[in-house]
């Protein structure tokens, strides 16, 4: 059976999928037609229903719930590797609010933690995430929301800081931060889903347990990012949670979307959010 499949050409993707889209697992019989695109783009994809299997926000999986189920494997969730918001020097609290900020998508979870943390920071432009860093220095905006391998090479620019955006979910809430995760259609057969579960949490095993093997396929979508850059990418964002969610990891995902209800931000779902 064949399946499409999305997921961005970051490392941290291109590493837990290679194994089961280059055959280096049990697939169970599974095949996979591939689409590579930025989290934005992947996140519009699910509204449209494009893809049997795809990376998306959390805040994006919000308005797909409909549409998709979470898989348990696969998620970017965990501490310290939030969204963080840079300048070229330091705002204070009135003029963040007053900023033109670069967001790197409406629907990604960064913009989500971006509205909890300054509500009344509304001027937002949307960019393709790589190109944050340049419009904060070039001037088109005043500050930029900054995901991804960004976070490793700011400061390297003379950027600065505002306030990481994950350290103000984990001190508010005291839980991991859920950035994104991997949805399947609940239209497949639930024995299709529960196997694409199962494969996808072979392959997360694969890669962390041969981590040589996947760089070849990593490099090829990372070619202008230093190695050491590459590397420290995947340690933040593949982890424990994204071999299997577990309690805490669902209770994070839960609490995010209750956040979301209490605040007025999303009509509430009495859907099940998990495969």
């Amino acid at each position: 059976m064949k399946l499409s499949l999305g997921f961005s050409p970051c490392p941290n993707d291109t590493f837990i999928f290679d194994g089961m889209i280059h055959g280096k697992i049990d697939t169970e019989g599974l095949e996979f037609d591939i689409k590579l695109g930025d989290v934005e783009e992947l996140n519009q994809g699910a509204f449209r229903g494009d893809l049997d299997i795809t990376k998306l926000s959390y805040h994006a999986f919000a308005y797909a719930l409909k549409e998709y189920a979470l898989l348990n494997s696969g998620s970017a969730l965990g501490n310290n590797c939030g969204p963080l918001l840079i300048a070229k020097q330091a705002l204070s609290a009135k003029a963040i609010d007053e900023a033109k900020i670069a967001i790197p998508g409406k629907y990604t979870t960064a913009n989500f933690l971006l509205s909890l943390a300054y509500p009344a920071a509304v001027n937002k432009q949307e960019l393709l995430f790589s190109d944050i860093e340049n419009s904060v220095l070039d001037g088109t905006v005043d500050a930029g929301l900054i995901i991804h391998e960004n976070r490793f090479t700011y400061q390297d620019r003379g950027l600065t800081k505002i306030r990481d955006l994950g350290e103000y979910w984990e001190e508010t809430f005291q839980l991991p931060i859920p950035l994104g995760g991997i949805v399947v259609k609940r239209s497949l057969p639930k024995e299709i889903q529960q196997k694409v579960d199962r494969v996808l949490r072979r392959s997360v095993e694969f890669a962390l347990d041969n981590p040589e093997q996947t760089m070849s396929y990593v490099s090829q979508y990372a070619q202008e990012m230093d190695p050491e850059v590459m590397k420290q990418h995947i340690g933040l964002y593949v982890n424990d949670y994204t071999v299997d969610l577990g309690i805490k990891g669902k209770a994070a995902i839960k609490h995010l979307f209750e956040t979301a209800y209490e605040k007025g931000i999303l009509e509430r779902s009495e859907l099940e959010l998990f495969v």
